[in-house]
């Protein structure tokens, strides 16, 4: 290994996450925290724990020059981003790489490529990886050429940031007089939260799945597909359960498009984890985007093929080869996450405070990656995840109701949590099917809305 001592840029479960990798490796870690994170359960795992700011992400997980100067002054060597913050900054990539210091994740060029989505576009286009229909590039400012573009793409379209992500940076377009305002409200949006105000245009899908392949590189030529996810599950853009394999698709169609990812990834140089995000309908599989970082769904992937791709992308940060080759990977059985977040369940309001009491499911096939024990403290300054629930079965309905016995285990006092939205989900005839589209929970929320009101109206 070209390193002995990892600095972890996050925190939670991700931090976590990462620890456990390091110490299977030998490895020493440093953990960097805010304020509103002193006391967390995983810092008593780690070797050192630097305090870098005050509870607000942008003092403190954001700041990417203190994280340098963290590892700097801690001897660390080489440092994880996880997943969110700066996982895919360029500017922190290159910060990292100048200070003589190694990102366990690809160069700041291949993030700055895929961070761009309109470069990533066009990059997927020139390597022949399909791509939903849309603009050609940035829209420009003349209004009328904008909307020309949307009407030869053809009517209901989708504004995007060029650096969007989360799920932000994104309107729906359904008609020409929505456009305009649909263009600058993206724009403002865009130069807030990414510092670029480069908006495009995309085809608006009305049905389609949200399907990803998990790719994973060395520096010695290999890239490996690892298979495929359903993140089909979404709330406001939001994923909220993933699933893998995706069933009803063609396999061939699914082996072909995750070999050719995975030799994309070769031809751009790529080193560590990534993931190719593809929209699928009518039998046709569309690119929306790269993540250049560890998905929070990983565990997903690793119940299929037993792998550990944590411990795999730092090896490769490490300058050694990958461990395994394609022939090694066999995906078996079905697995599924459910994302646990402090929250209402059905309105998505945050809830904050102390973990009063926190009894987690057990059993074959069931695994909880979080960071929370009885005691911990949820601070209101970050993203609600607190936990995720993977359970694996011989099939999809073993690894359902494997899952549905999981939830109905999982005891969680003094906040609240969105276990009941999952049961909901997971008790709907559609969901057990399986191969939903990407609007199945919202329609399903509403209707749940509308039953409500329904049944108010009847009592009065």
């Amino acid at each position: 290994m070209r390193f002995r001592t990892v600095l972890i840029a996050n925190r939670g479960e991700i931090a976590l996450r990462i620890i456990r990798a390091c110490k299977r490796l030998g490895l020493n870690t440093v953990a960097v925290f805010s304020e509103a994170d002193r006391g967390a359960s995983y810092l008593e795992l780690v070797d050192r724990a630097v305090c870098i700011g005050p509870a607000p992400s942008g003092a403190s997980y954001l700041d990417g020059q203190a994280i340098v100067l963290a590892a700097l002054a801690s001897g660390a060597e080489a440092i994880h981003p996880g997943y969110g913050f700066l996982s895919e900054n360029g500017d922190f990539a290159e910060a990292v790489e100048d200070a003589g210091l190694k990102l366990i994740g690809p160069s700041a060029a291949v993030i700055r490529l895929m961070g761009d989505k309109i470069a990533a576009r066009e990059a997927m286009i020139r390597a022949g990886i399909p791509c939903v229909p849309g603009s050609e590039g940035a829209l420009p400012v003349d209004q009328a050429e904008c909307e020309r573009i949307a009407a030869k793409i053809d009517y209901p379209v989708i504004v995007k940031a060029a650096g969007g992500g989360g799920g932000r940076g994104i309107a729906i377009v359904r008609t020409q007089p929505e456009l305009a305002s649909a263009i600058a409200g993206t724009r403002a949006i865009a130069a807030k939260s990414f510092g670029d105000a480069k908006v495009y245009l995309e085809k608006f899908l009305e049905r389609p799945r949200h399907i990803e392949f998990q790719i994973l590189c060395d520096d010695f030529g290999t890239c490996l597909s690892l298979g495929e996810r359903d993140c089909s599950v979404q709330r406001r853009h939001q994923k909220v359960i993933e699933e893998a394999p995706a069933i009803g698709i063609d396999r061939k169609l699914v082996d072909e498009l995750g070999e050719r990812s995975a030799a994309v990834c070769g031809e751009l140089g790529y080193r560590g984890v990534g993931t190719f995000e593809f929209l699928y309908q009518d039998g046709t599989f569309a690119f929306i985007e790269m993540n250049t970082r560890v998905q929070v769904e990983h565990p997903v992937t690793e119940q299929v093929t037993g792998l550990d791709i944590v411990y795999e992308q730092i090896r490769v940060a490490g300058g050694l080869p990958l461990s395994i080759r394609q022939s090694d990977i066999v995906s078996r059985g079905h697995a599924i996450e459910c994302r646990i977040n402090a929250e209402e369940p059905f309105k998505s309001i945050p809830s904050a405070g102390r973990v009063s009491r926190w009894v987690i499911p057990s059993g074959e096939g069931v695994r909880m990656d979080s960071h929370i024990r009885s005691g911990s403290e949820i601070p209101s300054y970050y993203d609600s995840l607190v936990a995720k629930l993977i359970v694996r079965g011989d099939d999809r309905p073993q690894c359902i109701e494997r899952l549905k016995q999981a939830l109905g285990a999982l005891q969680v006092e003094g906040i609240s949590t969105n276990r009941e939205l999952h049961q909901f989900i997971l008790d709907d005839p559609g969901f057990e099917r399986g191969g939903v589209d990407i609007h199945f929970l919202e329609k399903l929320l509403r209707a749940r809305e509308i039953r409500a009101l329904e049944g108010a109206g009847e009592r009065t």
